[in-house]
């Protein structure tokens, strides 16, 4: 995204990160919202659970991912840890973009993922930028674009 070429901030090994979020997903069957945290945590970035219908098993998956607010729409980076790929979540949503989330503090809620483009994508990365300000060189140390997703309230008529 960045025009600007700098060695992108030293990340965990890989085993270390999944070792981590599904820590962090034992802790959240164990003891629900209260692992969750929101953007105004001193991270500047919010936690939230997701439940996604897998692509292939049609079977539900979870999992906890960073997001911001846009108003009051999430906003997720489908970022795989800044490891290579595409995240299974982000894979599951393009094939089934219903979903639900829970932030912290709030119940469970049915939403639509959509992937941004054009301006809208280049607004909300900005505004992930500005909470992370190694997100460019994380950015351009992948070989596949990094989507932004929001996710929209699912209406009951949808």
């Amino acid at each position: 995204m960045g025009t600007d070429t700098t060695t992108p901030p030293k990340l965990p090994p890989t085993w270390f990160k999944h070792l981590f979020w599904r820590g962090h997903r034992l802790l959240y069957r164990l003891v629900g919202g209260r692992v969750l945290w929101t953007p105004a945590s001193k991270r500047g970035w919010g936690a939230m659970h997701l439940t996604t219908t897998g692509r292939k098993s049609g079977q539900l998956r979870s999992v906890i991912i960073g997001y911001l607010e846009d108003g009051p729409t999430p906003v997720v980076l489908a970022m795989n840890g800044w490891d290579e790929g595409q995240p299974a979540w982000w894979l599951n949503l393009e094939a089934h973009p219903d979903a639900v989330i829970r932030l912290k503090g709030q119940p469970e809620r049915p939403v639509r993922a959509r992937r941004v483009e054009g301006e809208e994508r280049e607004r909300l990365w900005r505004l992930w930028a500005e909470v992370d300000e190694g997100l460019d060189a994380y950015a351009d140390s992948r070989s596949v674009d990094t989507p932004v997703v929001v996710f929209e309230p699912l209406d009951a008529s949808s």
